[in-house]
């Protein structure tokens, strides 16, 4: 494993810290006035989950941990357990409703999702950054409501609640981008 100095930490980058695998979410790089240069972080624990912050003077060291993503295919849910499919080997994946979060509203059957892992350890699951699905619930939308530009709530097939213009009706298909929950386009 490389050793890492305070210089090398970036979001998105997997460390060992106090013996814990861990990814960085913040990294501040701080010079004050007076004093050394330190890094104020902010990491999750990819075993437990959680969030803490610290910060690190320049003399701290870190070993890297081993990070991969596998693109797979959701298949179904069964209650609390989704169940993916590496497409490569044909391997199916449990994951648990817990470590999936609130990402579990945008997965639809057959989409290619992004499986995060820490020294083999699955730590997270991406949606695809954009899906396509049909408004199956909101208020009836009429010919003109253009002009305002105003929004009303729609229910899509996945079951997520979405901001939609105000002209869409029920059976419309939709682009959503899933790391905000924005309305991208009509289908």
């Amino acid at each position: 494993m490389a050793q890492l100095g305070i210089t090398d930490l970036k979001v998105g980058l997997g460390v060992n810290i106090k013996g814990k695998d861990c990814v960085i979410l913040e990294a501040q790089h701080v010079k004050p006035g007076k004093g050394n240069t330190y890094v104020r972080t902010k990491y999750r624990d990819i075993r437990t989950g959680r969030v803490n912050e610290e910060n690190f003077q320049q003399s701290a060291k870190f070993e890297s941990v081993n990070m991969q993503t596998r693109e797979m295919q959701y298949l179904y849910s069964d209650g609390d357990i989704y169940y993916f499919m590496d497409m490569e080997n044909y391997e199916q994946v449990e994951v648990n409703i817990d470590l999936i979060g609130d990402n579990a509203k945008w997965f639809k059957e057959n989409d290619i999702c992004q499986l995060q892992y820490a020294n083999g350890v699955l730590y997270n699951v991406q949606p695809p950054m954009f899906i396509e699905a049909e408004i199956v619930e909101t208020d009836p939308g009429f010919k003109g409501d253009t002009v305002q530009g105003g929004t009303k709530p729609a229910t899509i097939e996945t079951g997520a609640l979405v901001q939609v213009p105000m002209y869409l009706n029920v059976g419309e298909r939709i682009k959503i981008d899933t790391r905000d929950g924005k309305f991208v386009s009509r289908v």
